[in-house]
């Protein structure tokens, strides 16, 4: 499962950016873990990411309604529950 197109080009715009200015664009690896029931690895997909910040809002849009954890490496980035997200009233 791939994150949604306009995920993609919002990234991808930040990383033309970021290049046009230095010359350089800075990606790190991410891997996004989706757990089962009993906080198992279900499923796993590698991604690049600029920041934190932006592998958790893959990571939101990939792991949609389940839990997953963000490792880069060895270190835990984040561990998000998305089954339980406030509803928005109009």
């Amino acid at each position: 499962m791939k994150p949604t197109g306009g995920f993609v080009v919002e990234q991808a715009k930040r990383r033309f950016r970021a290049a046009a200015e230095t010359g350089f664009v800075r990606v790190t690896g991410y891997r996004l873990y989706g757990l089962d029931g009993v906080h198992k690895v279900a499923s796993g997909e590698w991604i690049d990411a600029d920041s934190d910040e932006a592998a958790i809002e893959a990571a939101n849009e990939v792991f949609r309604g389940s839990e997953c954890e963000i490792w880069q490496g060895t270190r835990l980035v984040a561990r998000l529950d998305l089954r339980r997200q406030p509803s928005r009233s109009g």
